[in-house]
């Protein structure tokens, strides 16, 4: 089951706003705040990829169960 539109769209605004508080970061605060908003950004675009392909596998074996096993 793919990610609802709401929460992929709410997931993107929140990648959106950490970006620019990571631009605000590196100018003004230590690097180890600018790491965790990057580890933050990175997750968030984690979550919405592996969702998508977790998304594909599971269409790719629901049109053949007999290639998974099922």
């Amino acid at each position: 089951m793919a990610l609802s539109e709401q929460v992929e769209s709410s997931l993107k605004e929140a990648e959106s706003n950490l970006r620019n508080a990571l631009a605000f970061a590196a100018r003004n605060e230590k690097p180890f705040v600018s790491m965790v908003i990057s580890k933050m950004i990175n997750d968030i675009d984690n979550v919405i990829g592996t969702d998508k392909i977790l998304s594909m596998i599971e269409e790719k074996m629901n049109d053949h169960p007999d290639m998974f096993g099922k």
